[in-house]
């Protein structure tokens, strides 16, 4: 008979207002603590629909707010950047999801390492500020950090059973965001309104306005050194506008292994909260005629 399935995780998830905060976490484990900056009525929504023990708001001014809206469901309410980082280290805690915009997200991740949780990383700023710091201290605690970004969780998946085979190098894909092949007259002209239309993504304001600039690519090639261990010059970005095939890994046996799927976040999400276990997906993003 197969192994009884583990038992839920405990997950504590801290994000600014973005898809994360919109994506689903039921079937994941139980959502024990939920952080929201400044957006009180998407925290008060999502704390009743999956009624987590505790919520932070960052805002501490909308405290008040908050509290009145949850007391009555029994929701302990914490504000501020402190209780946050006092928060994450509650020993009922199993996984930390940061997601916080910028690096807002250091300080509550290095008090979750320092803790003992692993992380399932979505805010690369975290490691494009402090990647030597936060790798360095989750390895002397023996923290696992998983990869929410859907290249680098490409990698990671194409990195599962290759430990014994040498890695030549890694390629990050990147749509070109809305203003692929314009040239510079025509960028001249682009509003902020056509900025936040990616062609294939749903996320958050500041990511996609940094990969219409691409900007955004820059980062993550920094995020990807410090995930990957992996020297500069072997990382390399290719431009791939349907966002198919998320990454690449090229092995020194002449082997290329590429992670592909719709473009949909829930996929890095999902296999970040629950490795190495696989759910089933059930979002209605079509994939059949996906190549």
């Amino acid at each position: 008979p197969p192994p009884p399935p583990p038992p839920p995780r405990l997950f504590f998830f801290h994000a600014d207002e973005g898809l994360l905060d919109r994506s689903p976490s039921r079937g994941l484990g139980d959502v024990y603590k939920r952080q929201s900056n400044c957006n009180a009525e998407l925290l008060i929504e999502q704390a009743i629909a999956h009624q987590p023990n505790v919520v932070v708001i960052g805002e501490k001014s909308l405290y008040d707010k908050v509290y009145a809206a949850l007391d009555a469901h029994h929701i302990k309410v914490y504000a501020g950047a402190e209780a946050l980082s006092q928060v994450v280290q509650m020993e009922t805690v199993d996984l930390v999801l940061t997601a916080l915009v910028g690096y807002a997200g250091l300080i509550p991740t290095l008090a979750a390492i320092d803790s003992g949780k692993n992380i399932a990383l979505a805010n690369k700023e975290t490691l494009v500020v402090a990647g030597q710091l936060v790798t360095q201290r989750a390895k002397a605690k023996g923290i696992n950090i998983y990869p929410v970004d859907s290249e680098h969780s490409a990698i990671f998946q194409c990195l599962v059973g290759e430990f014994h085979n040498p890695i030549e190098k890694i390629v990050l894909t990147a749509s070109g965001g809305p203003f692929r092949g314009m040239n510079r007259e025509a960028l001249l002209n682009v509003t902020k309104k056509a900025a936040l239309k990616h062609p294939n993504w749903d996320m958050g304001a500041k990511i996609t306005i940094d990969s219409a600039s691409m900007m955004n690519k820059g980062l993550e090639v920094i995020e990807a050194f410090w995930l990957f261990k992996m020297n500069p010059s072997k990382i390399e970005v290719i431009v791939h506008p349907q966002s198919i095939i998320h990454s690449m890994v090229q092995f020194k046996d002449g082997s290329i292994k590429a992670q592909l799927g719709v473009p949909d976040m829930k996929i890095p999400i999902q296999y970040a909260l629950t490795y190495p276990r696989c759910l089933l997906y059930t979002s209605p993003s079509p994939r059949d005629g996906l190549l």
